[in-house]
């Protein structure tokens, strides 16, 4: 259970939401009917050793609710109060979600990140607030709520969730304690407006390490996540740290040294159509000493020509990768 009550929950995110999180893509066992727990431990340990302070549990995979409330067990207990574990809020409705937040919630997941599902399509602002509103009334989780045009929000208005909506949520939903800043994207208008509006009331989140790094030179952004960031292993957490000591120089140059990596990253094709490929997320930990192993069909596939770029960005940008063959990814760390 959670560490706070609905009434402390943001006074709970502005103590623990300072630092990085990444991401925790559920590894299948070999014949694709259980969660590799294995797996999944060797995940949220590397995760801590990497400086995270916590993971998100990735439902945006062909898992069953009951497969993703046990991978919320497994991460909850490896973590064992060293690290946040983050619910992933997209299943198909609103009433799935409720439930699985609910499976989240008992495990001892802390934080929500709530997204929208693919048909839910609404007509108006109203809509969203009223989704938003009936999700968090139905959990005791602080939710972290996610301006991106992956909503197909856009449509309603640039920004995605625009400032008097998330005012409204800001000021009518207590246990909304974190807006994990990407509307517009790719520009970053919307990120500036919801620090300027928001900063002092709730935690903003600047997750993208490229925008990360330069914008929390400028303005205060205690917390980046989640994101792909075990692609780099410890690097971002590392960033993280020297920014909140202001060694703004030192940061500035690892941020231009791990260019080969991000133009790597970038030449890969990670999302289309609103649906990122965890695969190839997956594969990138892996470099990093993550499990890697199954995911589920229907999913996004890994070809050798993204091995190859990615592999050698990190290795053009000074990053040491594991020495195993390529094809040892598809198998995992921890085969079951």
């Amino acid at each position: 259970m959670a560490r706070y009550t609905k009434s402390e929950a943001r006074e709970w995110a502005r103590q623990h939401l300072v630092g990085v999180a990444n991401v925790t893509i559920p590894t299948m066992t070999s014949d694709f009917k259980r969660i590799n727990e294995k797996a999944v431990r060797h995940d949220v340990e590397l995760s801590i050793e990497h400086g995270f302070i916590g993971s998100l549990a990735c439902s945006e995979v062909a898992i069953t609710q009951a497969q993703y409330g046990t991978l919320c067990e497994v991460m909850c207990d490896q973590a064992a109060g060293r690290g946040i574990v983050v619910h992933h809020a997209v299943f198909n409705t609103l009433e799935d979600n409720i439930e699985a937040a609910k499976l989240a919630e008992a495990a001892g997941a802390e934080l929500v990140l709530l997204g929208y599902p693919p048909y839910f399509h609404p007509k108006s602002h109203e809509e969203i607030y009223e989704y938003t509103r009936a999700f968090c009334a139905a959990t005791n989780l602080a939710v972290m709520v996610f301006p991106i045009p992956t909503w197909g929000f856009g449509r309603l208005h640039p920004a995605d969730l625009p400032v008097p909506l998330l005012r409204r949520m800001v000021d009518t939903i207590p246990n909304i304690v974190a807006i994990k800043a990407e509307g517009g994207m790719p520009n970053f208008m919307s990120t500036i407006e919801v620090h300027r509006e928001f900063h002092e009331e709730v935690v903003i989140s600047v997750p993208l390490e490229f925008e990360f790094v330069p914008l929390a030179q400028l303005i205060d952004i205690p917390f980046c996540g989640t994101n792909y960031s075990a692609y780099y292993g410890p690097w971002l957490p590392k960033m993280h740290r020297l920014m909140r000591e202001k060694k703004f120089g030192e940061v500035t140059q690892e941020w231009y040294r791990i260019d080969p990596a991000r133009k790597a990253m970038n030449s890969v094709p990670v999302a289309s159509n609103g649906l990122i490929n965890r695969m190839i997320w997956k594969y990138q930990s892996w470099l990093q000493g993550y499990n890697g192993g199954p995911i589920p069909h229907p999913t996004p596939r890994l070809y050798q020509r993204d091995m190859v770029a990615l592999r050698r960005g990190l290795e053009a940008a000074g990053f040491e990768t594991t020495r195993e063959p390529d094809d040892a990814f598809f198998v995992g760390r921890h085969p079951q």
